[in-house]
């Protein structure tokens, strides 16, 4: 009979009893526990009962204060194992705790832990991780000062884990030069670890952040020389490769990819994409899709990231389906990013309402997801349904608003845009920059110049001047203000110009009538080695327009084509052929249109009509107003320049024939209407105005300023009334224009001296030209007017725009 196994001892010992807790607790702890406190609870329980058992820092079981300490890093209560490691500065606890308070972001403190273990007592381990926690904190030099400590010990030796850390660390230096890179890779080769694959793969990621050229070349050495090569490898020369712009460098290493890693895959699609190489993303999907590669969601959102930036819209339908048929495999969080780009995709192609419902159907929203809808609906000209999603979104950014306050802007609605941002600062929402441009915008569309100088002071005192969005708008503002003094001095103290700046200020002296001083610019632009634009070219040759110069128009014209290889569009067409017809060159206009590349559009016919209205070429006029009736039927413009052209040559019965026209197709011509700003409130005066509160107070005063004009030869020009009425009336008519009344108010209620700036939302006619002219002489002040053209500076009797506008 085989004998009994020896009985087991009736209770183990209290050491081994505390052992087995302990190392059950940590068992039972995850890296995201459920209920921290009762880990806690649970711990200083263990901790209580080896103080009364007296096993803390006892000699014999020194296991057992390691690994409580060990322990309390993993919970809330930092303090405690600082105050065991106090009493015991070994490596092993410093370790823990140096990891411990990294991640909490408190590096200091880890740092003074290290200190504090004797240089005599510190290991290869405790080096490593203060070397990781100052590389995760971006900190280079500290980093690699504890390597150079960890390489003078004459015990200590670098390993694998000292170098991955210190290449990180390394990696994230602002200066990174080439000799960095080399003398680290030296090292690496000297202490025999260039064969482990975790060193590599830093050592490739360390020349890939480098900026010298040279670089990725010894990057691609290490790939060649390294026996293993693991999903990360690859995946950091292709990323590399991207980074540094050498696309087809990062294609040639992925086709030598020895395995289906759909990381790799991943980053070769998101390259392509950032690269705007969107066709050839697309076709690296299929192929990813038909090796049977899972894509995830960082497959998707790219790919159609890629559709919706190329306009591919049936493509991105096809990977909407593909993701459909696998979503129910995505939890929430990782379909979150995808439905983003989907919303992304239908709003850039036009299909709001499927994006909309796309938004409705997410069970996961973030501020991404109501910015890109926002972001649609806008794009869209859907400006109620963006104000409606804007209330409703439960949460803004500064994105959202900035986004808001743009759309407004763009969407014509300026006075809302400001009232916006106004609610934004009263919110404590600090503007970004880009915010600000379009608060400042805002300003130049309204003519609110008091307030835009306002804004330029809070975009000093936030430190946004060096922006170039906040100053090409300020630029802008001041120009649409009538100040282009300080659009000038805005453009010249601006510590980066670019071509959106030079063409505002191109655009500013053109509009204020300084055409000569606008080519010099343009050739100074030029000179400077800044590739004009096709928006340069049509502010040129605006400026050409406004001034008169023909041919200095159609030199730029050609030059556009032949020195810069710019193809005109309608737009440029439309410019020369304006600028031919003011200049009485209407056969010439006529040839031109011939010549195009492509059939005449409304805005070239509106220029040739235009252009007829000056020269009273009827026929001509008349065929083109034909051709915008049926291009255009709802065009007011039309109407009213075809009406004028036959007022103007007495042709009575034809203009109150096209006028009949105009009521009978419910088409309703634009109110004039001209505004100012004063004490920072703007006035607004339509024609004939009686409802402003001082409308008598600035008849009476019109009236007055009327009898000292007509002394210096003024006299009302009536054919600019284009009605069939007794000349007292249509004086009465000319007299009541909204312009006359905005600059009287402002020379009523302006300081003495101050420049009276009016804006109008038509083209100023002829009699109200003539009479700023001689208002400016009367009343011994400069009177600025913006009309939907350009700007005209009156003073002393005459006219910056020399009578040519």
């Amino acid at each position: 009979m085989p004998p009994w196994p020896p009985p087991l001892p009736a209770v183990a010992s209290l050491p081994y009893q505390c052992s087995v807790l302990l190392r059950n607790l940590a068992a039972r702890h995850s890296p995201v526990p459920s209920s921290p406190s009762s880990f806690l609870r649970a711990l200083r329980c263990l901790h209580a009962r080896l103080l009364s058992a007296a096993l803390l820092h006892n000699p014999s079981h020194p296991h057992l204060t390691l690994r409580l300490l060990h322990l309390y890093t993993l919970s809330p209560d930092l303090a405690t194992p600082a105050i065991l490691f106090r009493s015991d500065p070994g490596p092993i606890a410093a370790t823990s705790l140096v990891s411990a308070y990294a991640i909490a972001g408190r590096l200091p403190d880890a740092a003074s832990f290290f200190d504090y273990v004797p240089l005599h007592r510190r290991d290869t381990v405790l080096h490593n991780a203060m070397i990781s926690a100052f590389a995760r904190a971006s900190l280079a030099a500290p980093a690699v000062s504890v390597f150079r400590s960890l390489l003078g010990s004459a015990s200590l030796r670098p390993d694998d884990y000292s170098f991955t850390a210190l290449l990180s660390a390394v990696g994230q230096m602002h200066n990174l030069a080439a000799p960095h890179c080399t003398q680290l890779h030296g090292a690496v080769l000297r202490l025999g670890v260039g064969a482990v694959s975790s060193v590599s793969n830093a050592l490739i990621a360390l020349y890939m952040k480098c900026d010298a050229p040279e670089v990725a070349r010894d990057a691609r050495k290490v790939l060649d020389e390294m026996p293993v090569k693991d999903e990360l490898t690859w995946t950091t020369i292709v990323v590399g490769y991207v980074r540094k712009g050498d696309v087809h460098a990062a294609r040639s290493a992925f086709d030598e990819v020895d395995g289906e890693f759909d990381v790799v895959w991943n980053a070769m699609i998101s390259g392509y994409v950032q690269s705007g190489m969107c066709a050839e993303a697309f076709e690296l999907f299929r192929k990813m899709v038909s090796k049977r590669i899972p894509p995830d969601e960082f497959t998707f959102t790219s790919v159609l990231s890629a559709c919706a930036n190329a306009g591919f819209f049936l493509h991105g339908k096809s990977v909407h389906g593909q993701f459909i048929r696998l979503q129910p495999d995505f939890v929430p969080e990782a379909a979150l990013p995808v439905n983003n780009a989907l919303v992304t995709l239908y709003s850039k192609s036009g299909k709001i309402s499927v994006a909309a419902k796309i938004l409705d159907s997410m069970s996961l929203k973030d501020v991404v997801s109501w910015n890109t809808i926002l972001s649609g609906y806008i794009e869209s000209g859907c400006l109620d349904n963006a104000a409606s999603v804007f209330k409703e979104m439960p949460y803004k950014s500064e994105l959202s608003w900035m986004v808001m306050v743009s759309g407004y802007v763009h969407g014509g609605l300026a006075e809302d845009a400001l009232k916006l941002f106004n609610q934004m600062r009263s919110e404590d929402v600090k503007p970004c920059d880009y915010t600000y441009a379009g608060a400042i915008a805002a300003c130049g569309e309204l003519g609110a110049l008091k307030h835009g100088k306002q804004l330029h002071a809070h975009i000093v005192q936030c430190g946004f001047e060096a922006s170039n969005s906040a100053g090409n708008a300020l630029l802008t503002m001041y120009a649409r203000c009538g100040a282009v003094k300080d659009a000038r001095i805005v453009f010249l103290v601006m510590p980066n110009v670019d071509s959106v700046s030079w063409n505002a200020m191109i655009s500013a002296l053109g509009q204020h009538g300084h055409g000569r001083e606008a080519l010099e610019l343009f050739d100074q632009m030029v000179a400077r080695g800044i590739y004009p634009d096709r928006i340069s070219f049509l502010t040129i040759l605006t400026a050409c327009n406004h001034a008169g110069l023909v041919d200095e128009g159609f030199q730029y014209f050609e030059s556009m084509k032949r020195d810069f290889s710019i193809i005109p569009g309608e737009d440029h067409y439309a410019r020369l052929i304006d600028l031919l017809g003011r200049a009485g060159r209407i056969g010439e206009a006529r040839d031109l249109i011939k010549t195009m590349p492509f059939e005449p559009t409304p805005a070239i016919w509106e220029a040739i009509l235009s252009g007829c209205r000056v020269n009273g070429d009827m026929e001509l006029g008349a065929y083109a107003a034909d051709q915008l009736f049926e291009m255009i039927p709802q065009h007011d413009a039309t109407y009213i320049l075809l009406s004028n052209t036959y007022s103007a040559a007495g042709r009575w019965v034809d203009a109150a024939r096209v006028r009949k026209l105009m009521r009978d197709r419910g088409v309703k011509k634009e109110p004039g209407c001209s505004w100012i700003e004063v004490g920072n409130k703007v006035h607004v005066f339509l024609v004939g105005d009686t409802k402003h509160p001082e409308a008598h107070t600035v008849y009476k005063f019109l009236e007055m300023v009327g009898a000292k004009m007509r002394k210096l030869g003024f006299v009302p020009d009536t054919k600019f009334v284009l009605q069939d009425m007794a000349p007292h009336q249509k004086e009465y008519v000319l007299a009541a224009h909204s312009e006359k009344l905005a600059v009287s108010f402002g020379l009523l209620k302006l300081p003495l001296g101050a420049t009276v700036t009016v804006l109008k939302n038509l083209k100023i006619c002829g009699d109200c030209h003539t009479a700023m002219m001689f208002m400016s002489l009367a009343v011994g002040r400069e009177i600025v007017v913006r009309d939907v053209r350009r700007f005209h500076h009156f003073n002393d009797g005459e006219c910056s725009c020399g009578n040519y506008w």
